[in-house]
């Protein structure tokens, strides 16, 4: 004899009821173990009309006016007082930690490489996110290349200047020094030649004095 077919309420019954039993044995189970089992309800999701919206943002708004703006405490101070548009600023590095943390997760499968280049290059921008992190907090700036794409070289200023044994000063091009600024390329071709010739001059003489 063929089974009935059952209908779609009897079959929903049917399995409501088989959630019911399953579930209840589960109970039955974890209580055996000496365990309870707690039935979590779920909050329905609050539906707000547009005055209670345009109510809500307001009361965000004086909130966050009353608080004021935010302090970056921890952030080093000689950074936070730096103008935007100074080249080490706060919004400034930000936006490159922002932008080589995205470049650092594109090349990420780089990191154990067995190309050196490119194990290389990831390491050289998880470096320089370091650095950069390291700059907002301690003030103190580690890397020689600012930038997004590290595209600019950090020049060094020369604080106590030193000097050769014939008094005249130790200098290294791209090196700021406080009597000359920016010591450039053009400045040390004209002390080696300023140079070379006091080394002819001395030699002159030297070679008059022995024909005397």
């Amino acid at each position: 004899m063929a089974r009935r077919k059952l209908t779609e309420e009897e079959m929903a019954a049917k399995v409501a009821k088989m959630k019911a039993t399953k579930a209840a044995n589960k109970a039955k189970a974890l209580e055996s173990l000496g365990l309870k089992t707690k039935r979590t309800k779920i909050k329905k999701k609050r539906v707000m009309t547009e005055e209670q919206k345009a109510a809500a943002s307001e009361r965000l708004a004086k909130a966050r006016a009353k608080k004021g703006p935010s302090q970056n405490k921890l952030i080093d101070e000689s950074v936070r007082n730096l103008p935007d548009d100074n080249p080490l600023s706060l919004v400034n590095v930000r936006s490159w930690i922002k932008e080589n943390r995205e470049l650092m997760s594109a090349i990420r499968h780089q990191k154990d490489s067995k190309d050196s280049k490119e194990r290389a290059q990831y390491h050289k921008v998880e470096t320089y996110v370091s650095n950069l992190e390291s700059y907002l907090r301690t003030g103190v700036y580690l890397d020689f290349f600012y930038g997004a794409q590290m595209q600019s070289k950090i020049s060094m200023r020369v604080v106590v200047m030193a000097y050769e044994p014939d008094g005249t000063p130790k200098r290294s091009i791209n090196w700021w020094y406080p009597d000359v600024g920016l010591y450039t390329q053009e400045m040390a071709n004209e002390d080696r030649l300023v140079r070379a010739q006091r080394r002819q001059a001395v030699s002159n003489k030297s070679k008059v004095r022995k024909v005397n």
